[in-house]
């Protein structure tokens, strides 16, 4: 998943570090490497931390909004962290990126994962994975975060069709 994790950031890397003066061209590999794996780090941190609801809102179409999830808060402060310590930039300019790119970046994960048609992202694998349980019930997990319902819409509605009949 990192790599097409870091495709993804890639994609969006533009202003926030390739033309960011801030970030030294040499660098410009590293910052996408340390944005990469932040976001990597913090979507495990939720799902180990057992907040399913807060990680699975993030893929629930017409949910709140990316920026007011405390996942995403939490998914910003790590990448803070790594680009600070990994690169040396300050605070401000580590905020700075992440403020600009995050967004962009977990709109499109969102957008992949919820997207038939895109099998770079899988949402079934990305929680198995990263609460390190191959034999995690999706389903029920669903049944928790939908009240029992299905009739959520978006990734709600995925999910039920992907894991309704295991």
């Amino acid at each position: 998943m990192i790599d097409q994790l870091k495709k993804l950031v890639e994609n969006y890397a533009g202003d926030a570090v390739i033309r960011n003066s801030e970030v030294p061209d040499e660098k410009n590999a590293e910052a996408i490497e340390a944005i990469s794996s932040g976001i990597e780090e913090g979507l495990q941190n939720e799902v180990r931390q057992g907040k399913y609801e807060e990680f699975l809102s993030m893929f629930q179409q017409g949910g709140q909004s990316l920026s007011a999830n405390p996942a995403v808060s939490g998914i910003m402060n790590n990448v803070v962290g790594n680009l600070s310590s990994r690169l040396g930039l300050s605070p401000q300019v580590s905020q700075s990126i992440a403020a600009s790119l995050i967004p962009m970046v977990m709109n499109g994960l969102v957008s992949k994962t919820n997207d038939p048609n895109d099998s770079d992202f899988d949402l079934q694998d990305m929680l198995r994975s990263f609460s390190g349980k191959e034999g995690l019930n999706v389903s029920e997990l669903l049944g928790k975060f939908t009240g029992g319902s299905k009739a959520g819409g978006g990734v709600g509605d995925m999910l039920g069709k992907m894991f309704g009949s295991k």
